[in-house]
């Protein structure tokens, strides 16, 4: 089980930062859209398109990442209060219940509608470029099976879970620049001014 979730965790990871660097491209897409607009007069008629396409690749890859580093949002009013074994336990059902139904709904519906797009080509009707679409569609069933492949990960930490007694620790690779800022303060605290 070990090696299948590291195995995961490390796919998902390349994805997600893989992937992550849309947000440049996104960026200066968005800058050349704002210097040409305002500077020259001179709108394109693709930036606003491809912003969404890139955005929307960006969030539907990252999942499986955002995953497997506990980052999704949970309503753990309740949740935190229970004990570790507790937690696996009714996280063991709902992947069952709920996650792994809805991630096939995805997977199946998003092969239906990416087939279909390659099929006849499709282009964004959303402005007079006409931006192929259809490769993009086919994000909707990569991402599926990503976040398959990591479910079964997360199915194999609650086993473990439920096993031992605590949470197998999550992969940490980044920080909140908060969290590191706190840590800093607390450390000159401690050390004393230099």
């Amino acid at each position: 089980m070990q090696n299948y979730i590291r195995f995961a965790d490390n796919l998902s990871a390349w994805f997600g930062k893989a992937f992550g660097w849309l947000v440049i491209l996104m960026t200066l897409g968005m800058s050349y859209e704002v210097l040409v607009r305002y500077l020259f007069n001179r709108p394109t008629p693709w930036a606003l398109d491809m912003s969404f396409i890139m955005y929307g690749t960006m969030f539907m890859m990252g999942g499986a990442y955002t995953l497997s580093r506990g980052g999704h949002v949970k309503g753990d009013f309740l949740y935190r209060l229970w004990s570790d074994r507790t937690q696996a336990r009714v996280d063991l059902v709902l992947y069952f219940v709920f996650f792994f139904p809805g991630i096939l709904a995805l997977i199946f519906a998003g092969w239906k509608y990416a087939s279909r797009s390659w099929g006849y080509g499709e282009v964004s009707v959303n402005s007079p470029a006409g931006i192929p679409i259809y490769q993009f569609k086919s994000v909707i069933v990569a991402a599926g099976i990503l976040l398959f492949i990591q479910g079964i990960a997360q199915v194999f930490r609650c086993l473990i879970c439920i096993r031992q007694g605590y949470w197998p620790p999550l992969p940490q690779d980044v920080e909140e620049t908060e969290t590191i800022l706190a840590q800093t303060a607390a450390q000159k605290q401690t050390n004393g001014p230099a």
